[in-house]
């Protein structure tokens, strides 16, 4: 089949979380069939580095939107019924080239991932269509809007429920939607759109992602996260402000390294606490989380799956995170990973992995084991393959 895949971020390199999962759906539908990428990058360095994507793929559309273009086109929409969002994955040059490449082409199916990218695709000729969610972001800026002060929260509550209804009138365009987790599929259904639609989990690289011989350090706990990102930057704030001190009370030696990308000046600050570290973009992560005892992801704000979490777990790596943050992995809480809602369970939660060292090795175990059964990449597309011949098959039965 020729197949055009629409994404929101240029998937390469798969380095972010909106990356990973278009990235992979890419590489294996090449495997068997002719993929061609659309999508849109935001600099001269990341558009240099996506040209990478060549190797995974038949071909690439690529174009460049510039910040003040995105947030000009976002404030645009601020008085429409279109969400504003919406406004900053747009580029009119890219919206020309795909038409042009669906009039000139005859492609067999057009996969797009997120919601935001999808107003490319709504008219598109008859040809099948598939919509990948991801996370049903509406809820997300609705989640913003409970945590956030006033007028702000207006903002992100009017923005939550243009999405909501964007996201509804979009299902409807489309032949067949997905989403990452069984959450996020209920929220869609919920909806009562009438579309078929199902879900495939995001998987992890578990031979990337391994545990190695070498000792943790039994008194080191870490986040990692892109730390320009208000859940991530509420997660850190908040653990090092409530949480954090109840474990030093009763560990004084305990070290939280925060690593990630983009620290914004608040979460700089963070470093003058007692025995936290802010570690801003590093080269490599992966030795930072094989040496902590435990990670944490005690987000408040959580959509789809993180993952910090798979990629921890899959290392063997021991999780304590928030109900929320846990709804997105298919682990089970107290078997693969430890779940607390407050600052004395995290806390306790936490200490009880760092002072028995037996427990936290069952937990390294369970949790390593549970990301080769059930978050591999490979189980994960062929959970897509059903998907598209499903979507074909209702489309050939008309």
């Amino acid at each position: 089949m020729r197949i055009l895949y629409v994404c929101h971020r240029f998937p390469y390199p798969p380095k972010r979380g909106g990356k990973i999962r278009p990235f992979n759906v890419i590489k294996h539908l090449s495997r068997s069939h002719d993929v061609t990428v659309a999508s849109l990058v935001r600099s001269a360095d990341e558009a240099r580095a996506g040209e990478g994507i060549a190797g995974h793929c038949k071909a690439f559309l690529m174009e460049r939107v510039s910040h003040p273009g995105a947030v000009l086109r976002m404030l645009q929409r601020l008085p429409t019924r279109i969400p504003s969002s919406m406004g900053f994955f747009y580029s009119p040059r890219l919206a020309r080239r795909i038409t042009e490449e669906l009039t000139s082409s005859a492609y067999d199916l057009v996969l797009v991932h997120c919601s935001s990218v999808a107003p490319y695709i709504q008219d598109a000729p008859d040809i099948p269509k598939i919509l990948d969610f991801g996370d049903m972001d509406s809820q997300k800026w609705l989640a913003y809007a409970a945590v956030k002060p006033f007028p702000l929260s207006l903002g992100y509550r009017l923005e939550g429920w243009k999405l909501q209804r964007a996201e509804m009138e979009l299902a409807k365009r489309f032949d067949y939607c997905t989403c990452t987790t069984r959450a996020e599929l209920a929220t869609l259904e919920s909806f009562g759109t009438g579309v078929p639609a199902d879900w495939y989990p995001n998987g992890v690289d578990t031979d990337y992602f391994a545990p190695t011989d070498q000792p943790y350090d039994p008194d080191t706990i870490a986040f990692v996260g892109r730390m320009d990102y208000f859940p991530n930057q509420q997660a850190v704030a908040d653990f090092c402000r409530e949480t954090l001190p109840l474990i030093r009370g009763r560990r004084s030696t305990v070290k939280f390294l925060i690593v990630g990308a983009d620290p914004s000046p608040a979460i700089r600050r963070l470093s003058r606490l007692p025995g936290v570290t802010v570690t801003g973009s590093v080269s490599e992560v992966l030795p930072i989380v094989r040496t902590a005892a435990v990670t944490v992801a005690p987000l408040g704000i959580a959509r789809g799956t993180q993952n910090k979490i798979l990629e921890s777990l899959a290392m063997g790596v021991p999780v304590v995170c928030s109900t929320r943050a846990a709804a997105g992995v298919d682990a089970v809480p107290d078997q693969h990973l430890l779940t607390a809602d407050t600052p004395r369970a995290c806390a306790d939660a936490v200490l009880r992995l760092l002072d028995e060292a037996a427990v936290r090795r069952q937990f390294a175990e369970a949790g390593r084991a549970r990301m080769l059964s059930h978050h591999s990449w490979a189980a994960s597309m062929r959970k897509l393959d059903s998907v598209v011949e499903d979507c074909l098959r209702r489309r050939a039965l008309g």
